[in-house]
């Protein structure tokens, strides 16, 4: 953790890497956040080295238009330099890193953007995420296939549509100019804040927790808690009454803050027969990456899967429901059919009968009828057999119903 007088800049490696590929940057006008993607092919290359080259930008400037353009200019040559670094290393083919930046001129900033890590401001208690993600899932809920809540929980939720690296040679940044006021609060985070903390919870810490740095170190925590496995990184800006943003050297944190190293790491080197003996291989989870397309027609085929999934998850639901309503009639069929294997003696108006089923309706459906109308009367009974005879005598069969009966037109000759 590191801060810079009204701003801060936290990065912590998570629950599950084993290194940390997020870069994090707090100067005096530029704040900066890079979330690398290429595991220990060099994702934490890609980021540190897209960090240090856009800092170059961290100085004064006569406009707001000057600041965006010096911003974009800045990410395309961090996106030349990292794809001459793959083809001088191929062993980080594949790396590549997400960036979001803000450039503070006077009351303004100027803003460039490309990935999933994220810009927020915090006005007058209200948040609002300023950028947008450049992920497939967000193609999605902007073309309206799925919503924000499926998107959150998407198996292709991690899939980067752009990114600075070896893949596009002029990738499309996202650039804009903004206002600043006293009392604003900016951050910008890498996806493992913003994927395990809710905006009501960020939004919480925002407005309740005065100091930058503990606010930070807060957000941090509470994406640890919710068991983050990927890196997080917070750069937090606050913009007091004298138009201030900071009043200390700039800080780096993450792998910027480290010598770049393009060795692989000691955890991943291959092992030799005589360690392997001695410590048999344990299944190691996989970490969480990003991936992004190569071409417009790997998205048209994420799209189609897509639809595929949808498809089969619809019937699979319209089959389960199926099979649930076909079991329901078997089971009410069988219970009928139990129902009138039943029989019981009763009145039918002055008369005695017996009875097919059982004592219960359902809705408008009896499950008992008249099997068998008899030459008993009711005024032949004595008041108690009488009053048992309106109530219903069970029996457990049309023998034993039969012989109730007997017994009752006995009762009446007598």
């Amino acid at each position: 953790m590191a801060t810079a007088g009204k701003s801060a800049a936290v990065s912590h490696v998570g629950k599950v890497r084993a290194n940390n590929q997020d870069s994090g940057y707090a100067g005096a006008r530029l704040f900066v956040v890079a979330d690398g993607m290429g595991g220990h092919a060099g994702g934490d290359v890609a980021s540190a080295m897209a960090v240090k080259r856009i800092i170059e930008t961290d100085t004064a400037y006569s406009s707001a238009q000057d600041a965006e353009f010096a911003l974009q200019s800045a990410l395309l040559a961090a996106n030349s330099l990292l794809a001459e670094t793959v083809f001088e290393h191929q062993e980080l083919t594949g790396m590549g890193t997400t960036v979001s930046a803000i450039l503070r001129v006077g009351d303004q900033v100027a803003l460039a953007h490309i990935g999933d890590s994220r810009v927020y401001r915090w006005r007058a208690g209200e948040l609002e995420q300023i950028t947008a993600d450049h992920t497939f899932v967000q193609r999605l809920v902007d073309s309206g296939r799925i919503t924000p809540e499926e998107a959150a929980v998407h198996p292709r939720r991690s899939v980067l549509m752009r990114v600075l690296g070896d893949v596009d040679a002029a990738p499309e940044i996202d650039t804009t100019i903004l206002d600043v006021r006293p009392g604003d609060r900016w951050m910008l985070c890498s996806d493992g804040l913003s994927s395990y903390v809710s905006d009501d919870k960020i939004l919480a810490v925002l407005d309740s927790v005065a100091d930058a740095t503990e606010a930070s170190d807060r957000l941090v925590k509470e994406s640890l808690d919710n068991g983050a496995p990927d890196n997080v990184t917070v750069v937090l800006v606050d913009i007091d009454e004298s138009g201030a943003s900071s009043s200390v050297p700039p800080v780096l944190v993450g792998s910027a803050s480290a010598p770049l190293s393009f060795e692989p790491e000691p955890s991943r080197r291959p092992l030799r027969l005589p360690t392997m003996l001695l410590h048999p291989l344990r299944p190691i989870p996989p970490e969480p990456e990003h991936f992004e397309p190569e071409s417009e027609e790997y998205l048209d085929e994420l799209i189609l899967e897509d639809r595929r999934r949808a498809r089969n998850r619809r019937i699979a639901w319209l089959v389960a429901i199926g099979l649930a309503i076909i079991a329901l009639v078997v089971s009410l069929v069988v219970a009928y059919q139990w129902t009138q294997t039943r029989y019981f003696v009763g009145a039918n108006g002055t008369t005695v009968a017996i009875y097919q089923g059982v004592q219960a309706d359902v809705g408008p459906l009896s499950l008992s009828s008249i099997y068998q109308q008899t030459s008993v009367t009711l005024e032949s009974l004595p008041p108690y057999t009488r009053e048992r005879v309106e109530n219903t005598i069970n029996a457990n069969s049309l023998d034993g119903a039969e012989a109730i009966v007997d017994r009752l037109a006995e009762v009446g000759d007598e």
